[in-house]
């Protein structure tokens, strides 16, 4: 499709303004919450699980393991599906599966219990996830598209600060599985005004890509399947899901390529746009990846912050990227996508270098700038890079655009949760004394257990050394996406009418 048709057809009557298109938006904002809370809240509760349902180590890592392998697994086949079958009604079937696998988890008796909870709300997760971009995108003109995806990019902000605290509220009057029981209205709310809003979008009709489907789904379940037990297992334990994700990945795009009607429009990797915002994303995710984690520890063993003041520490970094999206929205209509990109990963490698600069004796002060740059700089470059790479896929393939968004934020925070944990881990044990017990050298954790004064703050020193390295090769990442989007982004307008023209930037191959 040229650049003057797909204009053409966002700016058609047909794509003239939906007079609920904010209620609408309200509804594709919660649907995208219920998911980012579910997550954040469920690392909270994992301690009474483990008590409760007597689950070992390994179950409670399936618990977590099992809905992010089936999430990312079918992230790509649920985008083709909306565009196939309506937007509206596979984000409703995923609303239905994911509040009805709440209501199991929640009053699960067994660990075996909760984890299929966690398959079915995976599943229910994929379906939800790439219709609510896809339906933004058909809603919104190109004016207010930027506003609308920086609002629906600012849920994760808000679930990622927000869940923890309601979290820990709802733990301390209530039992575990209120967690999961949270989503349940939640989806059901989503729902009803879904129906009553909402039109149903697709594309046109054309034949179900079934073999593409296949081979996406198990490549890319092997694939983060390796990235996850890589820290842990090493090359010995994964090389044979690395050979199976490498063998079925290939044959994945050999099909794409030469289908008639491919799953995913692999073709767009030649438009440079979409490719240097593809990248950028990966890089940014992958830099953030694990910030929570490594700050709740920061936080709790080295400042000494209770759960509740830990979780609440994060509002500054939850308030300058929700003050960054709103801004930023309005900077990206008069400056472009590409300057404002540039500008909020700059803005997010500083913050990663000052995160770097915090030592043991740092109070909030510094930890609470430090964590504001870092949410200013995402806030104005995440949603600006995705409004990019919306923008250069075609409006008949939103749901798997939306998809391929999705999975391309998935496996950068994956690879960033695997490789910058393997620095954290191996830089902290090689800081700690050698005559520390094992557990004190596996994790400060384990090291404030004791109860040794001398060797917590040994492993104070060795975690703050080694956040500061992990925070560094984050920062690197950050400044590796900033050169690729400043060669590679050049031209890209936000998702809209004048952003198709960005087709136009084939760069030619082969």
């Amino acid at each position: 499709m040229t650049a003057d048709k797909l204009t053409e057809a966002l700016t058609s009557p047909a794509a003239e303004r939906n007079p609920k298109r904010w209620l609408i938006l309200v509804v594709l904002c919660l649907a995208s919450l219920v998911l980012v809370i579910d997550n954040m809240v469920l690392t909270v509760a994992l301690p009474q699980i483990a008590t409760d349902l007597h689950a070992g180590p390994q179950a409670l890592q399936w618990v977590i393991d099992s809905y992010i392998l089936v999430f990312a697994g079918l992230l790509l086949t649920t985008g083709s599906l909306s565009d196939r079958f309506g937007r509206r009604l596979v984000m409703i079937v995923g609303l239905v599966l994911f509040g009805a696998a709440s209501l199991l988890a929640a009053y699960a008796t067994s660990p075996e219990t909760l984890i299929a909870g966690r398959v079915v709300m995976g599943i229910g997760g994929a379906l939800i996830m790439p219709s609510t971009l896809s339906i933004l995108i058909t809603v919104f003109d190109e004016q207010e598209r930027p506003k609308a995806i920086a609002a629906w990019s600012s849920v994760a902000m808000i679930g990622m600060v927000g869940g923890p605290v309601l979290g820990g509220v709802m733990l301390e009057h209530l039992w575990w599985g209120s967690v999961f029981l949270l989503n349940v209205p939640i989806a059901g709310v989503a729902i009803l005004a879904a129906l009553a809003l909402m039109p149903e979008s697709k594309g046109p009709a054309r034949p179900t890509d079934l073999p593409g489907m296949a081979l996406s789904i198990v490549g890319t379940v092997a694939l983060v399947w390796s990235i996850i037990e890589f820290p842990t297992k090493g090359i010995a334990g994964t090389w044979v899901s690395l050979i199976v994700a490498a063998i079925f990945l290939a044959a994945f795009m050999i099909r794409e390529l030469k289908a008639e009607h491919p799953m995913v429009p692999l073709h767009l990797f030649r438009n440079r746009v979409f490719t240097g915002s593809s990248f950028s994303l990966v890089l940014v995710t992958f830099a953030n990846a694990g910030l929570l984690l490594l700050l709740t520890q920061y936080l709790q063993f080295v400042l000494g912050y209770s759960a509740m003041k830990t979780a609440l520490a994060f509002t500054p970094l939850a308030f300058a990227a929700l003050v960054a999206q709103g801004a930023g929205a309005g900077l990206v209509q008069k400056f472009g996508v590409r300057p404002i990109t540039l500008v909020g990963m700059l803005v997010l490698a500083v913050g990663s270098g000052a995160l770097a600069a915090l030592d043991t004796d740092s109070g909030f002060w510094a930890a609470a700038l430090a964590m504001a740059l870092v949410g200013a700089g995402a806030g104005l470059a995440m949603p600006a890079a995705i409004g990019a790479l919306m923008g250069a896929i075609p409006p008949e393939q939103a749901g798997v655009g939306s998809a391929l968004n999705d999975t391309i934020q998935q496996t950068g925070g994956a690879l960033g949760v695997a490789v910058l944990g393997a620095v954290l881990a191996g830089t902290y044990t090689d800081a700690m004394p050698s005559g520390a017990p094992a557990a004190a050298r596996d994790s400060i954790a384990g090291a404030v257990a004791t109860g040794d004064g001398t060797l917590i703050a040994a492993a104070r020193d060795a975690f703050t050394h080694a956040m500061s390295t992990t925070f560094l090769a984050g920062g690197a990442a950050v400044v590796a996406a900033t050169v690729m989007a400043f060669f590679l982004m050049k031209g890209a307008k936000a998702a809209g009418g004048e952003a198709m023209a960005v087709e136009s930037e084939l760069v030619e191959v082969g």
